[in-house]
């Protein structure tokens, strides 16, 4: 017959209990997140931007073909679009 250890249970418990606790804190977030963010078209590499293209060439994100296509953008937090060489900010349509 196995004898039960109060200690360990104890020990195993308060673990699990500050794993959940920070689990469930901010403390596994992205600090200083950005509120707001625009579309950013002309920055964007080859393969990396965030959905389809604004000349209608594809739907997709990650489908760019060039580097810094003019067509292709990239979501980037709000006031920086045009402090990099080459962006300019593009509308966001209205949800329908």
């Amino acid at each position: 017959m196995k004898k039960e250890n109060p200690v360990l249970h104890a020990t195993i418990a308060g673990i699990m209990a500050v794993g959940t606790t920070l689990a469930a804190s901010n403390a596994w977030a992205v600090p200083d997140q950005p509120k707001s963010w625009e579309k950013c078209a002309g920055i964007a590499k080859a393969g990396m931007n965030d959905c389809g293209a604004l000349d209608g060439s594809h739907q997709c994100a990650s489908q760019a073909k060039l580097d810094n296509a003019d067509h292709e953008w990239v979501y980037v937090p709000k006031g920086t679009c045009t402090k990099i060489t080459g962006g300019s900010v593009v509308a966001v349509k209205p949800a329908k």
